[in-house]
């Protein structure tokens, strides 16, 4: 670790994940969250939180579905239905749909806007989001949506430039991406990892019953919540790239 670094940790140390009341989870995709932060949501609705998921596309390009005969609107359809299942079960009621294409077919202005305008909405504290800097990462709708939250994240108390967008500020704090081989802050999820694998499975045109997938992604999150439960000294734990507001730009040494 830098010097440099060393001293801009000890001076402006990165806030926690769990300490705020209001958490925007923003994914790609129906079933990003679950996947990427779904049983930090969980922890999160039973730690008394408030708690608002927005899907940004409708999916309709994500599955081979498509070769049964499906076309991409009825899959869009079938997509939301399974989105909202999957939240209900993590708790969660209250989920946003920006219904623009699946696979990049969108201009940024779009995103930017439709991020504005439930940030203005739901006044969140905490922005969950892919990271939009991983090393393997090429699908274009998880790094332009990670782009795009941290860019509204940054923005948002911003009274002139949120007005650019059409809507009022919001005092987000913090960002927290998920998705990262990086992480720096931590949200304990004991006990809650067949809650999450119950939510993912409400994915059935993704992960269709006692598909080789749905034991694949159930293997990835018990691998990943276990090693992310050691790093965070706990039983399990989901790992996120967590910036404050003093951390969102300037300050390199931060991703170091």
């Amino acid at each position: 670790m830098s010097i440099t670094r060393f001293i801009l940790k000890k001076a402006m140390p990165l806030p926690k994940p769990a300490s705020f009341d209001r958490y925007l989870f923003v994914g790609p995709h129906p079933d990003d969250i679950e996947i990427g932060a779904g049983a930090s949501a969980a922890a999160l609705v039973k730690a008394g939180k408030k708690i608002a998921f927005l899907i940004v596309t409708d999916g309709r390009y994500g599955t081979e579905f498509l070769d049964s005969g499906v076309s991409a609107e009825e899959l869009a359809k079938i997509r939301e239905a399974e989105a909202l299942a999957s939240a209900a079960g993590l708790g969660v009621t209250d989920v946003r749909f920006g219904k623009l294409s699946d696979g990049g077919f969108y201009p940024e202005e779009a995103l930017l806007r439709c991020l504005a305008e439930t940030v203005a909405e739901f006044q969140p504290d905490v922005i969950f989001a892919p990271d939009p800097a991983p090393t393997n990462e090429v699908h274009p709708d998880h790094l332009r949506v990670g782009r795009a939250a941290g860019q509204i994240a940054c923005f948002a108390y911003n009274q002139g430039i949120m007005a650019q967008y059409g809507y009022r500020p919001a005092p987000v704090k913090a960002v927290a991406y998920y998705m990262t081989a990086k992480p720096t802050g931590f949200i304990a999820t004991t006990g809650l990892i067949k809650k999450q694998m119950a939510a993912v499975a409400c994915h059935k045109s993704q992960f269709p019953a006692g598909s080789a997938a749905l034991k694949d992604v159930e293997t990835y999150l018990r691998l990943r919540a276990f090693e992310n439960g050691l790093r965070a000294h706990r039983g399990t734990a989901e790992g996120f790239r967590v910036l404050g507001n003093a951390q969102m730009h300037v300050l390199a040494e931060f991703g170091e």
